[in-house]
């Protein structure tokens, strides 16, 4: 790992973000394309170093070379400052939030990719995330294993658009029934295109294709985010 990355690193810890999945949500940003700044695959530049910085409240400069042009607090500019004014905010009333809350689907163990029987059993509950406040049926699934590793780490939980349209290059859970009659089981995987004869998805972990007969696909839903919940 760089010492930009370990800067990077420290500087989310000591925020509070426990997670590197909890800051890429707080920063709005893919977590796959955070996680390979922190862990040193890819560098980031002086753009993205700003944006990190004022989540993180460090000095980008410091990121970036671990050099800090922050002045501290009784430095001789420091000094001058002889008196704050006294707050004058006032505390109101707390205010509570009126989220709707989702379902989260899944299983303690998946199966050999990562999949597990969608029988409708509820694990818990979470508040929806603002883009899926208002879309009717939305839900959550919790990721069991490494298959989709490092895009999605296993216990994470994936949020679900089941109104938008998928693309190529989506994630998505898809819910198949392999036999007539027999349990819908749910994969969390990436798409590749999905057609009259088939529906193919892509896997990460060990790398490969999975392909299913098109009449045994019961739905194909969009992962809108996903992180910690």
């Amino acid at each position: 790992m760089s010492e930009r990355a370990e800067r990077l690193r420290e500087a989310r810890v000591k925020a509070g973000y426990r997670f590197a999945s909890d800051a890429a949500n707080a920063l709005g940003i893919v977590a796959s394309t955070y996680r390979a700044h922190e862990n040193g695959q890819n560098e980031f530049e002086l753009s993205e170093a700003e944006v990190y910085g004022r989540k993180f409240n460090v000095d980008p400069l410091w990121l970036l070379t671990g050099t800090d042009r922050r002045i501290p607090i009784g430095s001789a500019l420091g000094s001058t400052m002889t008196e704050i004014d006294v707050p004058n905010a006032r505390i109101g009333a707390k205010v509570i939030g009126q989220g709707e809350k989702i379902p989260v689907f899944g299983q303690a163990v998946g199966g050999v990719d990562g999949e597990f029987i969608m029988n409708g059993n509820v694990l818990y509950e979470v508040m929806a995330p603002p883009i899926l406040s208002d879309i009717s049926g939305a839900y959550a699934v919790s990721v069991s294993g490494d298959s989709m590793y490092p895009r999605y780490e296993d216990g994470e939980v994936c949020f679900v658009d089941p109104s938008r349209r998928v693309r190529k290059g989506d994630y998505v859970i898809a819910q198949i029934r392999l036999e007539e009659g027999g349990a819908l089981l749910a994969y969390v995987k990436k798409f590749v295109r999905h057609n009259s004869s088939e529906l193919v998805l892509e896997q990460f972990n060990p790398h490969k294709e999975l392909r299913f007969e098109a009449n045994t696909v019961h739905s194909v839903h969009y992962i809108a985010l996903a992180g910690n919940a």
